[in-house]
Formats: C-alpha cells, structure tokens, sequence
C-alpha cells in the first residue's frame, strides 16, 4: 500500500513538471481568472495527447514530417 502510495505521487509530481516545463503552465502572465483557467484547460489538454500519444504511438516506423513535432512529448 505504500509503495502504491509512492508511485502515485511520483507519477503526478512527473506529470506536473512536464506539465510546468514542456508545455509551458509556469507561463501564464495574464490577470484575470477566465484567461487562468483558459490557459491550464488546453495545457492540460496538450498533456492528455501526449500521454496518450506516448502509449499509442501509431505507426512510428512511417512518422511523416507532421507527426515528428509530436516526438517532442515523450520524457528525456
């Protein structure tokens, strides 16, 4: 149970910092709430396809030019 417990939290702490540092959610600079709220719902829209790429990769070994950008989600 806790190491279950453990592996959660670093799996989240992983998630957020690629979050924070590749898909930009430290960046935000407005004032107002809506433009907040705005700003975390597509980065974590960003970072749901990039999960969902990095479990699915379709078709890697025929990556064209328009989904090699997308090599860019997967963990250094």
């Amino acid at each position: 149970m806790l190491v279950r417990h453990a592996t959660s939290r670093w799996s989240i702490e992983t998630d957020y910092r690629e979050m924070e540092q590749a898909l930009g959610l430290g960046g935000y600079e407005g004032r107002t709430y809506r433009g907040f709220h705005h700003h975390v719902t597509l980065v974590s829209a960003a970072h749901l396809f990039c999960l969902e790429h990095r479990r699915n990769p379709k078709g890697e070994a025929t990556a064209s030019a328009s989904t090699a950008s997308w090599r860019s989600c997967r963990p250094p």
